[in-house]
């Protein structure tokens, strides 16, 4: 292989990802120029691989920080692999053209590395990321997700995207969508919250049987965000088998956290806004667990979910009912 691409997977569409992502997601009382700051942080201590969202409400920062670092050639364009996503809002095919345009106007760039359709269940569209109805209630809508597979195909076929996958799909979802008649692309990815306490197992399987590449979020754990994440669940780095790995190998919990993906061959992002465990998260290619470390992580799986996302769950489609 290149040694470009040394720490990168071949997709099944033939393009590369780096197996380390850098997630930008941060809670709304984060100042969004911190997104700015800590991407650029982030590209300078090697990240190439940066993972990011419409619904996130960052993405002019986001893209601003990418291409001041194109700018001073640190990186080029094609050096950077950007992910953005389909924001429930926006799965009636004939939105989702134009919820990419709109990322990529905000990015002030011509393609995206990988778009994904971001959860399953489809939300009434309009202005609002979260519309509720006067009662309070979150406006959910039935939309057939293989018609907007289909109009992600064309997004692909436009240019508009090199690849194309999903996020938050369970089992019986991805099959939905390898199974529909006329499939021009499958997809690459689907991302999902996946970390020692939440190991994925079956679902990785699964997906490495259909050369469909498993991408880690909350893989540190979570941002504890209350909007999203149970408050009393607990502390993934705080675990003692991670503590005392760390130790062993003298090493940080989180760099346990990442290294115990990148081996089961999951492609992992790390989120951080903090510029020295940036740094630290990105060291994680030059040590190995051992098949016993391996098993102890392993052992530490409870199913325990962080983002239950709760306000999807009366929807049909709503993944988290099914075993994976």
């Amino acid at each position: 292989m290149d040694p470009k691409h040394s720490h990168s997977v071949k997709l099944n569409d033939g393009n590369f990802m780096p197996r380390l992502g850098f997630g930008t997601f941060a809670p709304s009382e984060v100042p969004k120029s911190k997104a700015f700051e800590f991407t650029k942080v982030a590209i300078e201590a090697g990240f190439r691989h940066i993972d990011a969202a419409f619904v996130y409400e960052n993405e002019e920062q986001v893209g601003a920080a990418i291409r001041e670092k194109i700018a001073d050639g640190t990186v080029k364009r094609e050096d950077i692999f950007y992910t953005t996503k389909l924001w429930a809002t926006y799965f009636r095919p004939e939105l989702v053209r134009p919820a990419l345009e709109k990322s990529l106007k905000k990015l002030q760039m011509d393609y995206v590395d990988l778009f994904i359709i971001h959860f399953p269940v489809a939300m009434r569209p309009g202005d609002e990321l979260l519309p509720m109805d006067d009662k309070g209630q979150f406006m959910l809508e039935s939309v057939d997700l293989r018609d907007t597979w289909e109009a992600l195909e064309k997004c692909k076929d436009a240019g508009l995207t090199k690849s194309i996958g999903v996020s938050n799909f369970n089992r019986k979802q991805l099959e939905m969508i390898l199974n529909k008649p006329g499939l021009k692309y499958k997809p690459t990815c689907n991302q999902v919250e996946c970390h020692a306490y939440l190991n994925q197992s079956k679902l990785l399987e699964y997906c490495k049987s259909k050369d469909i590449v498993l991408v880690a979020y909350s893989a540190l754990g979570s941002h504890r965000d209350p909007n999203w994440v149970d408050q009393s669940s607990p502390v993934l780095l705080d675990d003692p088998v991670i503590s005392s790995l760390a130790e062993k190998h003298k090493r940080t919990p989180a760099q346990i956290a990442l290294r115990y993906q990148l081996q089961r061959g999951v492609v992992v992002l790390a989120k951080s806004f903090n510029e020295k465990r940036i740094k630290e998260n990105i060291q994680v290619f030059d040590f190995q667990l051992s098949s016993e470390d391996m098993k102890a992580l392993d052992g530490l799986n409870r199913n325990l979910r962080y983002t239950i996302a709760d306000i999807f769950a009366g929807h049909p489609n709503y993944p988290f009912s099914d075993e994976y």
